[in-house]
């Protein structure tokens, strides 16, 4: 059947600000379905209240409202448009609450709005635990023994039924909100009130225990017609009893033998059938005995897009929300053409001849106190996804792309080695588990133990222990006398140079020199979707160490942006943003673009957005590897946050060009003693400071400087470890928590300016003229860091005198640090006196608020003015707006009830939102003004 005509126009709901369990993978659906529809020819409307994301960009829909996801905004977009259908499976668990939510109150009805690409009765069957279970036994699908309570006494009555240990599932949470093991009697009366109250029907699901079972997940697809196709099969490294968000994942499945796996296909195909006829996608959890594979177990369907779809459209080159769309308004998949070979069918299911791994990113560190061990509720942040030809290698890849100051898994002179402890790691898991699996390993643990504690599959434990024991081997040799092919088969395995100079005790670029020598180099392969079998017409490739190199280098001229790797706190999808904008811009001036990202929730990491994308570490071996391939006119690195600016100095010391700002001023901004330097030399104001190298260089710096101090380590990012202090033994002891986790930094200490004004300002500069794009005002006072501060655009109480003041030292200071491309700067100001808090010579996460609020693509004119393309006075910039744009953090220590919550130097939000007010007046502003300003003063 081909598409709908009567659908002329499509609303699309976002899924709002990022919080823990909803991330960005669902901008990237969005992202995919708006260009999907607007090939079609179909008008786009979208509404999201998420200012970061490309997603609420007007290169994105026709028409985008950044307002709140309510039924009220949902009437008023109603009112002013013409809509024929809804699409709310792009947004996640937010959009389709609130789908439900307006079909409840008559909403899509009576605007005569069709809801497309899910049915809202098989959202009904999935969410409510009870319906679900039922349906699933009337289908003949295997369930967990239990039942669905809403009361405390009913919830009683089924555990005593069921026996121990049991879980408890809330219904219509998000990443397991809730949900809990509970292996007796004594946990349950907590675990259920916790669950019942997190429940927003306060309803759980109160069945038997799994725990330690292995768990996969399979994404379909299927079209009007009832055809059907598996994206991917997607296995969890770690077994029953971490949430799959939490968990290293692995496609394809490894462990899976064919027959269970046709089994699992047949029943996936049956649920999706069985809970309504729909055309769209799904995301279907089993669970598999380990001691008998024909013991399968549905755990929950999705009947939407998911955070799996992302990692399986990325992991098999498939687009899965581009095809979903279509599917949506009446294309059935043999009509629809793969988007990756441009010549067969999207009816034809990807196979691949590699292996890609998920490994989730925490931010442990922002939550101190946290109990950090995984479960059933989600607590990462972001994750990293490596591809290689083997397990191995892919491992070791998504390993080097966390940026935890690890250089891959293991062999890195970073091992435990306290056997107790090991063994308490082992059996209660937290972020670091694969890496306390090797180290047990390394240490003589018997893999027997290891199976035990962690119930993860022998096959990967084995996997684990080859790699040990190449390590071992290594070390047997120095670079002299190492057999070519003992190096080959490290390499192969995905151990980096540098890991590989850690067991031979030599440097980094003496094996990449050894290698180099022996023909060991990097070839880079197409995901093509077909295992070769046709030919791709997409450059979409990862590296591996094989003959045959499958990306042609064309004579164009080239430029590489550089991602911005895995969302943590403090660096989110505002990079990707402005990484995005980047790669457009430059494609604008006429360059091959290449993109080089690692992460899988991106929009960034699409397939066609860069001329090229490499699927790679942004980790300095794979980017050197990729800038001598592709001999590129230079590398940008000011638009990828913190990830892409460590890399400066590498690519400074190897001669590769910088695109814009200089290595050499982005340093200088850096680090916190010269800069202040630099503002002592401008003769404009700044907090009074010292550096210390040790606790008795801090101790007689503060009796300078005085009390309260600001303490912060330099090069660090999201205000990571700054604290404010006021007496010598809280400073002592901070300094040394700091070297501690961040040894050979430098440790600034600023006199804090109490009760302050913050006010930040973004600029364009091209070396000589400025422009700055916004100012903005901080709610609340200096002191809590800008990420978790509500700002306001333009300043809401700001005078001329200090505005002047904001405007003359901006100046002063791009010009300075000759600045080519965006900066940032963050100021306090007291008694009407500007002071200078940092400066930051590179995109910030505030400038995709500004573009939103301002309607004007900035980051393209920056990059435009980094290329040498234009200068500043070549754009005509028309920055007005009615009223006053407000960005607002959000937070999820709903993940860490027992946190400290209070806000300070070191950001913990999550997200944020964007408001837009007419006056001052405004009773969103009147609210948040006087309740942030009452808790501050508390």
């Amino acid at each position: 059947m081909p598409r709908d005509r009567s659908i002329r126009s499509v609303l699309i709901i976002g899924s709002g600000p990022i919080i823990i369990g909803q991330a960005c993978e669902f901008d990237y659906s969005g992202s995919q379905a708006s260009r999907s529809l607007r090939e079609e020819g179909i008008e786009v409307v979208l509404i999201n209240s998420n200012p970061a994301t490309i997603m609420t960009d007007k290169v994105t829909a026709d028409h985008v409202y950044l307002k709140p996801l309510t039924k009220k905004s949902i009437r008023e977009i109603l009112e002013r448009h013409h809509i024929d259908a809804v699409l709310p499976t792009m947004g996640g668990q937010t959009a389709l609450n609130l789908c439900i939510e307006c079909d409840k109150a008559g909403i899509w009805q009576h605007y005569g709005v069709r809801i497309i690409g899910v049915d809202i009765k098989a959202i009904e069957t999935t969410e409510d635990r009870e319906k679900f279970r039922l349906k699933m036994l009337e289908l003949g699908v295997g369930v967990c023994e239990g039942g669905t309570a809403t009361s405390f006494l009913q919830g009683k009555e089924i555990a005593q039924d069921i026996g121990f240990p049991l879980v408890i599932r809330p219904s219509y949470t998000l990443g397991g909100t809730g949900g809990a093991f509970v292996n007796d009697p004594e946990e349950f009366d907590e675990a259920l009130n916790r669950g019942l109250h997190a429940s927003p029907i306060h309803e759980v699901l109160v069945e038997q225990s799994i725990m330690g079972w292995k768990e996969y997940e399979l994404e379909l697809l299927r079209d009007s017609l009832g055809n059907v196709i598996i994206i991917c099969s997607i296995e969890n490294f770690d077994p029953m009893g971490i949430h799959t968000g939490d968990s290293i994942t692995v496609a394809p499945a490894m462990t899976l033998p064919d027959t269970v796996y046709q089994n699992m296909r047949n029943l996936a195909i049956k649920m999706m059938n069985g809970i309504g006829q729909f055309a769209g996608g799904c995301n279907v959890q089993f669970s598999l005995n380990p001691e008998d594979d024909k013991d399968i177990i549905a755990i929950e369907i999705n009947p939407r897009v998911s955070r799996s779809s992302a990692l399986a459209s990325k992991a098999t080159g498939y687009p899965i929300a581009k095809i979903a769309a279509k599917l949506a308004i009446g294309y059935n998949l043999d009509e629809l053409t793969n988007a990756i070979t441009g010549t067969t069918s999207a009816y034809f299911e990807p196979a691949i001849d590699y292996v890609i791994v998920k490994v989730p990113r925490w931010n442990f560190d922002k939550f101190h106190g946290a109990d950090r061990t995984l479960g059933l509720q989600m607590k990462s942040v972001g994750e990293a996804m490596g591809i290689g030809r083997n397990f191995q290698e892919a491992l070791q890849k998504a390993c080097q792309s966390l940026e935890i100051r690890r250089n891959g898994l293991g062999a890195d002179g970073k091992e435990l080695t306290n056997q107790d402890e090991l063994l308490y790691s082992l059996e209660h898991p937290s972020w670091n588990r694969v890496f306390h699996i090797y180290d047990a390993m390394k240490l003589g643990i018997a893999l027997k133990t290891i199976q035990k504690l962690t119930r993860i599959d022998r096959w990967f434990l084995k996997q684990i222990e080859e790699l040990v024991e190449i390590e071992k081997e290594i070390q047997t040799f120095e670079l002299s006398t190492i057999p070519a092919d003992l190096l080959r088969k490290a390499k192969e395995k995905g151990f980096a140079d540098r890991q590989i100079a850690h067991m031979l005790d030599c440097y980094e670029s003496e094996v990449f020199k050894k290698r180099t020598e022996l023909g060991i180099k990097r070839v880079y392969k197409l995901v093509d979707t077909c295992a070769a079998e046709f030919e791709a017409k997409t450059p979409y490739y990862y590296s591996t160490f094989d003959k045959e190199n499958e990306s042609t280098v064309s004579n164009r001229k080239k430029i590489v942006v550089l991602g911005s790797g895995p969302n943590r706190i403090g660096q989110g999808i505002e990079f990707d943003y402005s990484c995005v904008h980047g790669v457009l811009a430059a494609k604008e001036c006429g360059y091959e673009t290449i993109m080089i990202n690692c992460n899988p929730e991106t929009v960034s990491t699409d397939f066609d957005i860069a001329d090229k994308l490499y699927f790679e570490p942004v980790f300095w071996e794979h980017l050197y590897d990729i800038i001598e391939h592709e001999k590129p006119e230079g590398v940008i690195v000011q638009l990828g946050g913190q990830t892409a600016l460590k890399l400066a100095e590498k690519l400074q010391k190897y001669g590769i060009k910088i695109i814009g700002t200089s290595f050499e001023a982005l340093d200088l901004a850096e680090d916190r003693g010269r800069f202040s330097t630099l503002l002592k030399e401008l003769g404009i104001p700044y907090p009074e400071f010292g550096v210390a190298k040790n606790a008795d260089e801090a101790l007689e710096v503060c009796k300078t400087i005085g009390f309260p101090l600001l303490v912060r380590p330099s090069y660090v990012l999201g205000g990571q470890s700054m604290k404010i202090v006021i007496n010598e033994q809280e400073l002592e002891h901070h300094i040394i928590d700091i070297w501690k986790h961040l040894p050979d930094n430098k440790v600034l200490l600023d006199h804090f300016l109490d009760g302050a004004i913050e006010a930040e300002a973004d600029a364009i500069c091209d070396g000589e003229n400025v422009y700055i794009i916004g100012i903005m005002q901080h709610i609340e006072p200096a002191g809590i860091h800008s990420g978790d501060s509500y700002a306001v655009l333009p300043p809401y109480n700001l005078g001329d005198l200090v505005i002047k003041q904001i405007e003359n030292y901006t100046n002063k200071i791009a010009v300075a640090l000759q600045t080519v491309g965006l900066i940032n700067i963050q100021f306090a100001i007291k008694n009407d006196k500007v002071y200078i808090i940092e400066a930051n010579p590179r995109a910030s996460r505030t400038v995709p608020f500004i573009c939103k609020a301002y309607d004007e693509p900035y980051v393209n004119y920056a990059t435009k003015v980094m290329l040498r393309e234009k200068k500043v006075t070549d754009f005509t910039f028309n920055p007005t707006r009615k009223g006053y744009a407000i960005k607002e953090p959000v937070f999820s220590f709903h993940k860490f009830p027992d946190v400290n919550k209070e806000l300070g130097p070191e950001m913990k939000s999550t997200g944020e939102a964007i408001y837009f007010i007419d006056d001052l007046m405004d009773d969103y502003f009147m609210k948040i003004y006087s309740e942030r300003n009452l808790y501050l003063s508390r």
